[in-house]
């Protein structure tokens, strides 16, 4: 954990998706060797999944074939891998620990918060509901012209929530989410606990604060909200 002199206090927690609020790496790594029976691989270890996560479906795919993205079959495996997601896209994913709490003392108080995530609504609004989550706002990467790392969709949710930019939190587990919270005038959170690739370097993200786990994080938002 690496914590400034003293966090400001938020008027709204935005969250990333994959990763910052949800552990969705065990439905995705699901799909993945799904991906690779269906080529008569054998199965990754869930670990080397896991780190590419963040990256997209495309990512996935080159993991588990080796097809980069000009490969004459990508786009093709990528639709199949997708479908093999789409077919359960909350069988295994779960909040990571505390958050549901947080959610809860949040709404209690009328502190807002919502999700800004690279993932396609066809995915998050599923996985959301099946996770009985109610974000005062949801933007996916294909409801604007742009996603992260541009700042517009943080704007948006900002908008959305009825709270100026500077006055929210952003929490992310990947560089571009702090390129798009220090891009929108948030503050850029950065957790170590999301989908990081082996020799990534977290602390060289343009981020303002780092936790290590969620419950760092939950302790540092309440204490700044002063809420109990």
């Amino acid at each position: 954990m690496s914590l400034p002199a003293a966090l400001p206090r938020p008027a709204a927690l935005i969250f990333d998706l994959d990763g910052t609020l949800v552990d969705t790496a065990p439905d995705l790594a699901r799909a993945t060797n799904e991906l690779r029976s269906h080529h008569a691989l054998p199965e990754l270890s869930y670990e080397v999944i896991r780190a590419e996560v963040s990256h997209g479906g495309s990512a996935l795919v080159r993991l588990a074939l080796g097809h980069d993205i000009d490969h004459p079959s990508h786009a093709e495996e990528r639709t199949r891998l997708l479908d093999f997601y789409a077919r359960d896209v909350a069988a295994h994913s779960e909040l990571f620990p505390g958050y549901d709490a947080l959610i809860e003392i949040c709404q209690r108080n009328g502190l807002p918060w919502g999700i800004v995530t690279n993932k396609p609504r066809q995915f998050a609004e599923p996985l959301i509901e099946s996770l009985a989550l109610t974000p005062g706002c949801l933007l996916c990467a294909d409801d604007l012209p742009v996603k992260k790392p541009h700042p517009e969709p943080l704007w948006e949710a900002a908008r959305l929530l009825g709270v100026e930019p500077s006055r929210c939190w952003y929490l992310g587990d990947h560089d571009r989410d702090m390129q798009a919270a220090r891009a929108a005038g948030m503050l850029a959170v950065a957790v170590r606990y999301g989908y990081v690739r082996d020799g990534d370097d977290v602390d060289a993200w343009p981020a303002d604060v780092w936790f290590d786990t969620s419950e760092e994080v939950i302790n540092a938002a309440l204490r700044a909200a002063e809420l109990r």
